[in-house]
Protein backbone atom coordinates (compact mmCIF):
# COMPACT_ATOMS: atom_id res chain seq x y z
CA UNK A 1 0.00 0.00 0.00
CA UNK A 2 3.06 2.18 0.48
CA UNK A 3 4.24 1.84 -2.83
CA UNK A 4 0.81 2.42 -4.21
CA UNK A 5 0.42 5.49 -2.12
CA UNK A 6 3.46 7.20 -3.21
CA UNK A 7 3.06 5.98 -6.79
CA UNK A 8 -0.12 7.50 -7.13
CA UNK A 9 0.76 10.65 -5.41
CA UNK A 10 3.82 10.81 -7.78
CA UNK A 11 1.44 10.60 -10.58
CA UNK A 12 -0.37 12.99 -9.31
CA UNK A 13 2.15 15.41 -9.34
CA UNK A 14 3.62 14.67 -12.76
CA UNK A 15 -0.21 15.63 -14.26
CA UNK A 16 0.01 18.61 -13.17
CA UNK A 17 3.06 19.49 -13.96
CA UNK A 18 2.77 18.27 -17.23
CA UNK A 19 -0.88 20.03 -17.78
CA UNK A 20 1.29 23.35 -16.78
CA UNK A 21 3.78 22.58 -19.26
CA UNK A 22 1.11 22.06 -21.90
CA UNK A 23 -0.29 25.20 -20.44
CA UNK A 24 2.69 27.30 -21.19
CA UNK A 25 3.34 25.47 -24.44
CA UNK A 26 0.00 26.53 -25.57
CA UNK A 27 0.70 30.14 -24.45
CA UNK A 28 3.77 30.42 -26.67
CA UNK A 29 2.41 29.08 -29.42
CA UNK A 30 0.20 31.87 -29.98
CA UNK A 31 3.35 34.32 -30.65
CA UNK A 32 4.85 34.60 -34.01
CA UNK A 33 8.52 34.27 -34.07
CA UNK A 34 9.89 37.66 -35.36
CA UNK A 35 12.04 35.51 -37.81
CA UNK A 36 9.33 33.69 -39.29
CA UNK A 37 11.46 30.60 -39.09
CA UNK A 38 9.75 27.44 -39.10
CA UNK A 39 10.80 24.58 -36.31
CA UNK A 40 12.17 22.07 -38.84
CA UNK A 41 14.33 25.17 -40.44
CA UNK A 42 15.39 26.11 -37.06
CA UNK A 43 16.47 22.31 -36.12
CA UNK A 44 18.21 22.53 -39.75
CA UNK A 45 20.38 25.53 -38.96
CA UNK A 46 20.65 24.77 -35.40
CA UNK A 47 22.46 21.65 -36.87
CA UNK A 48 24.93 23.15 -39.77
CA UNK A 49 26.21 25.80 -37.47
CA UNK A 50 27.08 22.96 -35.43
CA UNK A 51 28.72 20.83 -38.24
CA UNK A 52 26.02 18.20 -38.08
CA UNK A 53 25.20 16.98 -41.13
CA UNK A 54 24.30 13.17 -40.93
CA UNK A 55 21.25 14.33 -38.98
CA UNK A 56 17.89 14.29 -40.48
CA UNK A 57 15.14 16.04 -39.36
CA UNK A 58 11.21 14.54 -39.85
CA UNK A 59 7.72 14.93 -38.49
CA UNK A 60 6.25 12.60 -36.46
CA UNK A 61 2.83 12.39 -35.40
CA UNK A 62 1.07 13.23 -31.89
CA UNK A 63 1.52 15.88 -29.38
CA UNK A 64 4.41 16.94 -27.81
CA UNK A 65 6.11 13.89 -29.00
CA UNK A 66 9.59 15.19 -30.26
CA UNK A 67 12.79 13.70 -29.67
CA UNK A 68 16.11 12.97 -30.96
CA UNK A 69 16.90 9.16 -31.85
CA UNK A 70 20.63 8.31 -31.46
CA UNK A 71 20.57 5.26 -32.82
CA UNK A 72 19.16 6.38 -36.45
CA UNK A 73 20.23 10.05 -36.09
CA UNK A 74 17.11 11.96 -36.64
CA UNK A 75 15.17 15.01 -34.80
CA UNK A 76 11.58 14.21 -34.71
CA UNK A 77 9.42 17.12 -34.55
CA UNK A 78 5.79 17.03 -33.65
CA UNK A 79 3.51 18.75 -35.99
CA UNK A 80 3.09 21.88 -34.53
CA UNK A 81 6.37 22.18 -33.90
CA UNK A 82 7.95 20.94 -37.26
CA UNK A 83 5.44 23.85 -39.05
CA UNK A 84 5.04 25.94 -35.98
CA UNK A 85 6.91 29.62 -36.35
CA UNK A 86 6.64 30.56 -32.38
CA UNK A 87 8.56 30.76 -29.63
CA UNK A 88 7.03 27.22 -28.36
CA UNK A 89 7.91 25.24 -31.41
CA UNK A 90 11.70 27.30 -31.40
CA UNK A 91 12.63 25.62 -27.46
CA UNK A 92 11.40 22.02 -28.10
CA UNK A 93 13.11 22.09 -31.88
CA UNK A 94 16.58 23.57 -30.44
CA UNK A 95 16.14 21.43 -27.33
CA UNK A 96 15.68 17.92 -29.30
CA UNK A 97 19.20 19.58 -32.17
CA UNK A 98 20.61 20.48 -28.02
CA UNK A 99 20.77 16.43 -27.86
CA UNK A 100 21.98 15.87 -31.02
CA UNK A 101 25.03 18.02 -30.89
CA UNK A 102 25.63 15.91 -27.61
CA UNK A 103 25.51 12.95 -29.32
CA UNK A 104 27.90 14.61 -32.14
CA UNK A 105 30.22 15.84 -29.28
CA UNK A 106 30.49 12.40 -26.74
CA UNK A 107 28.67 14.48 -24.22
CA UNK A 108 29.69 11.55 -21.38
CA UNK A 109 26.22 11.93 -19.36
CA UNK A 110 24.01 10.86 -22.77
CA UNK A 111 26.14 8.47 -23.62
CA UNK A 112 25.75 6.93 -19.89
CA UNK A 113 22.17 7.12 -20.27
CA UNK A 114 22.29 5.64 -23.37
CA UNK A 115 24.34 2.96 -22.19
CA UNK A 116 22.08 1.97 -19.24
CA UNK A 117 18.93 1.61 -21.84
CA UNK A 118 19.20 -2.34 -22.01
CA UNK A 119 19.56 -2.48 -18.07
CA UNK A 120 16.90 -0.38 -17.01
CA UNK A 121 14.81 -2.47 -19.74
CA UNK A 122 16.05 -6.02 -18.10
CA UNK A 123 15.28 -4.46 -14.85
CA UNK A 124 11.71 -3.54 -15.77
CA UNK A 125 11.10 -7.06 -17.42
CA UNK A 126 12.50 -8.56 -13.78
CA UNK A 127 10.44 -6.09 -11.84
CA UNK A 128 6.64 -7.54 -13.84
CA UNK A 129 8.01 -11.17 -13.48
CA UNK A 130 8.28 -10.71 -9.10
CA UNK A 131 5.20 -8.80 -9.44
CA UNK A 132 2.75 -11.15 -11.74
CA UNK A 133 4.92 -13.69 -9.51
CA UNK A 134 3.08 -12.40 -6.13
CA UNK A 135 -0.40 -11.35 -7.44
CA UNK A 136 -0.52 -15.22 -8.63
CA UNK A 137 1.79 -17.37 -7.03
CA UNK A 138 0.88 -16.25 -3.85
CA UNK A 139 2.43 -18.04 -0.98
CA UNK A 140 3.70 -20.54 -3.72
CA UNK A 141 5.90 -17.92 -4.89
CA UNK A 142 7.00 -17.11 -1.27
CA UNK A 143 7.99 -20.40 -0.81
CA UNK A 144 10.34 -20.25 -3.90
CA UNK A 145 11.46 -16.52 -3.77
CA UNK A 146 11.36 -15.87 -0.02
CA UNK A 147 10.22 -12.02 0.30
CA UNK A 148 13.80 -10.25 1.63
CA UNK A 149 15.04 -12.03 -1.52
CA UNK A 150 12.47 -10.63 -3.85
CA UNK A 151 12.45 -7.13 -2.19
CA UNK A 152 16.48 -7.18 -2.51
CA UNK A 153 15.72 -7.23 -6.53
CA UNK A 154 13.18 -4.91 -6.33
CA UNK A 155 15.96 -2.61 -4.87
CA UNK A 156 18.61 -2.90 -7.46
CA UNK A 157 15.84 -2.78 -10.07
CA UNK A 158 14.60 0.22 -8.56
CA UNK A 159 18.29 1.27 -8.11
CA UNK A 160 18.76 1.47 -11.89
CA UNK A 161 15.51 3.08 -12.68
CA UNK A 162 16.71 5.89 -10.06
CA UNK A 163 19.88 5.90 -11.39
CA UNK A 164 18.48 6.42 -15.07
CA UNK A 165 16.29 9.39 -14.18
CA UNK A 166 19.00 11.39 -12.17
CA UNK A 167 21.60 10.65 -15.59
CA UNK A 168 18.80 12.40 -17.38
CA UNK A 169 18.17 15.23 -15.43
CA UNK A 170 21.83 16.78 -16.52
CA UNK A 171 21.33 15.57 -20.30
CA UNK A 172 18.23 17.75 -20.37
CA UNK A 173 19.26 21.08 -18.51
CA UNK A 174 22.43 20.90 -21.01
CA UNK A 175 20.47 20.11 -24.15
CA UNK A 176 18.19 23.15 -22.81
CA UNK A 177 21.60 24.78 -22.10
CA UNK A 178 22.94 24.57 -25.79
CA UNK A 179 19.14 25.52 -27.08
CA UNK A 180 19.12 28.73 -25.80
CA UNK A 181 22.40 30.05 -25.74
CA UNK A 182 22.38 28.87 -29.73
CA UNK A 183 19.13 30.76 -30.29
CA UNK A 184 20.45 33.71 -28.82
CA UNK A 185 23.84 33.91 -29.94
CA UNK A 186 22.16 33.32 -34.09
CA UNK A 187 19.56 36.09 -33.10
CA UNK A 188 16.80 33.55 -33.98
CA UNK A 189 14.76 35.06 -31.06
CA UNK A 190 14.05 38.64 -29.41
CA UNK A 191 14.63 38.87 -25.50
CA UNK A 192 10.56 38.40 -24.94
CA UNK A 193 10.73 35.49 -27.54
CA UNK A 194 14.03 33.99 -25.29
CA UNK A 195 12.22 34.29 -22.34
CA UNK A 196 9.08 32.24 -23.10
CA UNK A 197 11.46 29.49 -24.59
CA UNK A 198 13.23 29.59 -21.38
CA UNK A 199 10.32 28.76 -19.53
CA UNK A 200 8.69 26.83 -21.45
CA UNK A 201 12.18 24.44 -21.70
CA UNK A 202 11.82 25.29 -18.06
CA UNK A 203 8.61 23.58 -17.20
CA UNK A 204 9.55 20.14 -19.44
CA UNK A 205 12.78 19.89 -16.95
CA UNK A 206 10.35 20.00 -14.51
CA UNK A 207 8.78 16.90 -15.79
CA UNK A 208 11.93 14.95 -15.67
CA UNK A 209 12.50 16.33 -11.67
CA UNK A 210 9.26 14.89 -10.54
CA UNK A 211 10.63 11.69 -12.07
CA UNK A 212 13.92 11.54 -10.96
CA UNK A 213 12.38 12.46 -7.31
CA UNK A 214 9.38 9.98 -7.51
CA UNK A 215 12.06 7.39 -8.51
CA UNK A 216 14.13 7.93 -5.22
CA UNK A 217 11.51 7.69 -2.96
CA UNK A 218 10.16 4.75 -4.26
CA UNK A 219 13.83 3.50 -3.51
CA UNK A 220 14.30 4.69 -0.54
CA UNK A 221 10.89 3.12 0.78
CA UNK A 222 11.60 -0.39 -0.54
CA UNK A 223 14.95 -0.44 1.84
CA UNK A 224 13.31 0.83 4.32
CA UNK A 225 11.04 -2.67 4.01
CA UNK A 226 13.57 -4.24 2.91
CA UNK A 227 15.82 -3.46 6.27
CA UNK A 228 12.41 -4.13 8.44
CA UNK A 229 11.84 -7.90 6.81
CA UNK A 230 15.53 -8.41 7.47
CA UNK A 231 15.02 -7.30 11.55
CA UNK A 232 12.09 -9.33 11.44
Amino acid sequence: MGALFIGLFFILIGWLVSARMKSKFKEYSQTHLAKDLTGAEIARLMLADNGIRDVQVVCVEGQLTDHYNPANKTVNLSHDVYHGRNAAATAVASHECGHAVQHATAYSMLQLRSAMVPIQNISASVLNFIFMAMVFGGFFAQSILPWGTAILIMIVCYGVFALFAVITLPVEFDASRRALAWVESRGIVTRQEHDMAKDALKWAAMTYVVAAIGAITTLIYYVMMYLGVDRD
